[in-house]
């Protein structure tokens, strides 16, 4: 599948990504779900996770998600709402899920899960859909 072609080629360059320890579950076209679990290393002065943990889980799912279409795509605009503390320990997984995509924009919804279900944060990303393709139909 190409999309998760794409996603595998992202991950390999993506440093960051693997040091949040993040594990690509699922990848399709304007869709994909990462799991991760919160380290000692990521928390803060307040015992619980820094926001910034979380908004980068969902920011890779953004960039996997938007990508997955064969069109590289770069983050114009993002926001995430934090709706319950995250703890050392806790698992997370981040669910995108393309709302609208055109030639060169792409809006997508990021749910954060715990490992009980509940939803810890939402997040919201607005993407530029370059002409660029990430494979030519000959490779």
């Amino acid at each position: 599948m190409l999309a998760t072609r794409i996603v595998s080629q992202m991950m390999e360059n993506d440093h960051f990504s693997q040091w949040l320890g993040i594990e690509v579950q699922e990848v399709k076209e304007g869709y994909c779900r990462l799991f991760m679990v919160i380290r000692e290393d990521m928390v803060n002065g307040f015992g619980i996770a820094h926001g910034g943990i979380s908004f980068s889980l969902a920011d890779s799912a953004l960039a996997f998600a938007s990508n997955s279409r064969n069109k590289k795509s770069l983050v114009l605009d993002a926001s995430m709402s934090f709706t319950a503390p995250v703890n050392n320990g806790d698992q997370l997984i981040a669910e995108a899920v393309e709302s609208n995509v055109t030639r060169s924009t792409g809006i997508y919804h990021i749910t954060v899960t715990n490992q009980n279900g509940k939803k810890v944060a939402f997040f919201k990303g607005i993407v530029f859909r370059k002409d660029e393709p990430w494979f030519t139909e000959a490779e």
